[in-house]
């Protein structure tokens, strides 16, 4: 089943549920696809609704972080609750292990000039699998390592 559409499918079975969390999730989440599939002109695919959800996952993840650090624990409380509920519409996330071993080859196997240049061709590999700011962070690592 499509990812947008196992969404709508959820906000179904959740509003039957009676799962007011969940609902709300999905409803913006829904939303928000529907804005990015404006923006595009055209249908969505499974890429494009994995950003949206990676897009969204981010955004509470650093909400989590202001209002832990506001002294807000209910509503750092609330934004995880959230997130987990995002997290569950996400590809199979590579350990970090995983993911550094993934990059070394590729490093290896490749010659780049400088950051940048590795980011460019690592960076779309990892889509949806890894956060771009984990990869590039292993990535900075490896090259500094290598030099």
């Amino acid at each position: 089943m499509a990812l947008n559409n196992r969404v709508k499918s959820d906000l179904i079975t959740a509003m039957k549920a009676g799962e007011a969390l969940r609902v709300s999730v999905l409803r913006m989440l829904i939303s928000e696809m529907n804005y990015k599939q404006i923006d595009l002109q055209r249908e969505l695919t499974e890429e494009d609704v994995v950003g949206v959800v990676q897009k969204e996952v981010k955004k509470r993840k650093e909400a989590i972080q202001a209002y832990t650090a506001g002294g807000r624990p209910e509503q750092a409380e609330t934004e995880r609750q959230e997130m987990e509920i995002l997290q569950a519409y996400l590809p199979q996330q590579l350990g970090e292990r995983e993911l550094e071993m993934e990059i070394e080859k590729i490093l290896l196997a490749n010659s780049f000039g400088d950051f940048g240049a590795a980011m460019k061709v690592i960076s779309p590999q990892f889509k949806g699998r890894a956060e771009g700011a984990e990869v590039a962070r292993i990535v900075r690592e490896l090259i500094v390592r290598s030099s």
